[in-house]
């Protein structure tokens, strides 16, 4: 018993000695939530510059202020409007190393040794083993996914075999919603080849494609899947085939006679349908590739799969010489546009694209809305059309105002560092403590429009929710500091950011972040035949699924943080990746919509409910992307049947534009 009294002697004693550190010098252990934030991203003042102390202030960033985070509170009234600012172009000494010594490190980690691991140079030697190892990462799913998988849409890494559509139950949607019975991840990848350089396996891979793939298909799937994987991909497969510069080496494919891009019109007309008996012109989330819309379908999207469609559908349009798919996608986005709230401009997740209800109220920038905004700024980098910039400027505003908490700057002034948060859309009311792993492509976006000081606090707080558990956890809690859902299905959106931050800023600290994923990715993830999903980024468990997006996105960006001389870097022409990370060359061509002199004015001003009438699909007219203005107005001539009231609701009325630098789409 004596020894029994000796250790609660020592823990009482203890305890008594930290309660006196505690409360005379602030030294004691943590005593809430917003005092031991273990990834130091939050609620620690983080160190300037130059190393230095930001001024203390209380635990929610104001003296005597709610004992709690500030991400708690609402914004202050009037503070938003501040916010309201030129984005700002720091150069690449913006983040210095002692600031990501606090807001990286854990316990016992200060300023000094972030200062040595993350400040100097990457050497040269290193950079090209990290990007030898992104290569072989990818070529050892490809090769395993081709061996053992192909002609099926996925690879099981784990058992070594493929998987397709689970014909059994219909309402796997995990499942059927992206497997078409169309091999997918073969098609995924096309793009990722070319980058790389392997122009025998690309060639060969597109063969392959146009030998063995068919939409001809009795196969449910979703709309956004379909759309920005398959075609998507088919388009920038068929763009880097037909471009005159030929910057990746020769990807020329023998006797071609635009066949991606006649597979590309094949399936955009078979998701047509979808866009077909709406009343709001949103379209229907799920079409059957041979029937149409299923009779059962459901009549609630998400806003992020309806209005994320424009890019690819713009595209296919303006190579074809066809509004049609521009048309129904532009519909949709302005459809949704114009149901978002009155008072705070923000949109909900899930619409019912009959009623124009919002069935989701949750406005925030993960899950259902977050490639609405990309597509936003991308529509206008690609296609120039003023109105598409307007709303998003809108949009990101009404982010800045209700979505993000925090003090105003990343690094300075008071208040805990800043926060995307999910809030009621009409409100701007906190609905929940978590963000998801797909916020991770939000400081990437951030760059594209110059806004790269925001952009390097946010994409901080991701990484160090890597740094902890190797993975990003599909949901984190931020306020329990602890993962809500549990599993990392390899997604690419840290990795994407972390790849347009170093494009920004040059800055070796984020070669080093891309060296920690890759190696995280070999070691948690890596199994027989590929790479699984981690089931459990805690105990690391896995599950036998290698989505397609790994090959597609998560291998492509990583490849290209460390391969400088890439022709995406040095080849002179601009480019930029869609949602599924498919590379665009961003050119006049794609910014000449020939048919939009025929628009009425009137028809810029979609109303819901309203009855219009839809142009049809005319005739394949193939304008490849080394054709000329001339050669574009000639198909344009040849296209006929199409009266100008077919066109209702493209013409664009822009009262005002807002420049955008031409840094915005150089080389992203």
């Amino acid at each position: 018993m004596q020894w029994r009294a000796l250790v609660l002697g020592l823990v009482l004693l203890r305890l008594g000695l930290h309660g006196v550190l505690w409360l005379v010098f602030g030294l004691g252990p943590s005593m809430g939530f917003y005092q031991r934030f273990p990834l130091s991203f939050g609620f620690q003042r983080l160190r300037g510059l130059d190393g230095s102390a930001s001024p203390a202030s209380g635990p929610a960033g104001r003296p005597g202020g709610p004992s709690g985070p500030s991400w708690m509170q609402p914004p202050v009234p009037g503070a938003a409007a501040g916010r309201r600012r030129a984005p700002r172009r720091p150069g690449p000494g913006v983040c210095g190393p002692a600031h990501w010594g606090y807001v990286l490190g854990g316990r016992g980690r200060g300023p000094d040794e972030y200062e040595k691991r993350y400040s100097g140079a990457f050497p040269p030697k290193l950079r090209a083993q990290m990007r030898d190892l992104a290569r072989g990462m990818f070529v050892f799913g490809y090769d395993n996914y081709m061996a053992h998988a192909f002609p099926e849409d996925e690879l099981n890494p784990i058992h070594c075999r493929g998987r397709g559509p689970d014909r059994g139950d219909p309402s796997n949607l995990n499942i059927n919603d992206v497997l078409g019975n169309y091999s997918l991840t073969l098609v995924d990848a096309l793009d990722t080849l070319a980058i790389m350089g392997n122009s025998s396996e690309f060639q060969k891979a597109v063969k392959l494609v146009i030998d063995t793939v068919s939409f001809d298909k009795d196969s449910t799937v979703q709309v956004f899947e379909a759309t920005i994987r398959v075609l998507g991909s088919l388009l920038s497969a068929h763009r880097i085939i037909t471009d005159s510069k030929q910057p990746f080496g020769d990807m020329t494919i023998k006797d071609y006679d635009n066949e991606l891009l006649h597979m590309a019109h094949d399936l955009a007309v078979r998701l047509l349908p979808a866009f077909e008996n709406t009343k709001t012109g949103i379209p229907y989330p799920r079409v059957n590739l041979k029937t149409g819309v299923p009779p059962d379908s459901n009549n609630e999207t998400c806003t992020a799969g309806a209005g994320s469609l424009l890019v690819e559908f713009g595209i296919l349009s303006r190579l074809l010489g066809d509004s049609t798919f521009e048309w129904v996608a532009r519909r949709a986005v302005k459809a949704l546009w114009n149901l978002r709230s009155n008072d705070t401009g923000l949109l909900g997740n899930v619409v019912n694209i009959q009623t124009g209800r919002w069935v989701g109220k949750q406005s925030g920038l993960g899950a259902g809305l977050d490639s609405f905004y990309e597509y936003l700024l991308k529509s206008y980098i690609l296609f120039g059309e003023k109105e598409d910039l307007e709303m998003f400027n809108a949009a990101y505003q009404s982010i800045q105002n209700y979505l993000r908490r925090g003090r105003e700057a990343c690094n300075e002034g008071e208040g805990d560092p800043p926060l995307y948060v999910n809030v009621n859309m009409f409100s701007g009311q906190l609905m929940n403590t978590w963000i998801d792993s797909l916020q991770a492509f939000f400081p990437g976006l951030q760059v594209l429009i110059g806004d790269v000081e925001d952009a390097i606090c946010l994409h901080a707080f991701y990484y160090a929710i890597w740094k902890r558990y190797g993975a990003l956890p599909e949901r984190f809690n931020w306020q329990l500091q602890a993962p809500d859902v549990l599993f990392y299905p390899l997604r690419p959106e840290l990795v994407e950011s972390t790849y347009l931050l170093y494009q920004a800023t040059k800055n070796p600290f984020y070669l080093h972040v891309g060296m920690d994923i890759l190696q995280s990715l070999e070691k948690y993830t890596k199994v027989k035949c590929g790479y699984a999903t981690l089931h459990h980024v805690i105990d690391k468990s896995k599950e036998d699924r290698m989505e397609s997006f790994f090959l597609s996105e998560t291998c492509k960006y990583l490849y290209l943080l460390f391969d400088e001389e890439n022709p995406v870097h040095k080849s002179g022409t601009r480019y930029m990746f869609t949602t599924e990370g498919h590379i665009v060359s961003v050119d006049e061509h794609l910014r000449e919509s020939p048919w939009k002199e025929f628009f009425s004015e009137e028809g810029g001003q979609d109303q819901v409910g309203k009855s219009e009438h839809r142009p049809k699909p005319h005739e394949l007219r193939v304008i490849n992307s080394s054709s000329n203005k001339d050669s574009w107005l000639s198909g344009l001539q040849t296209w006929t049947g199409t009266t100008p009231s077919a066109f209702l609701g493209l013409q664009l009325a822009v009262d005002r534009s807002w420049d955008i630098s031409a840094s915005t789409s150089r080389n992203i």
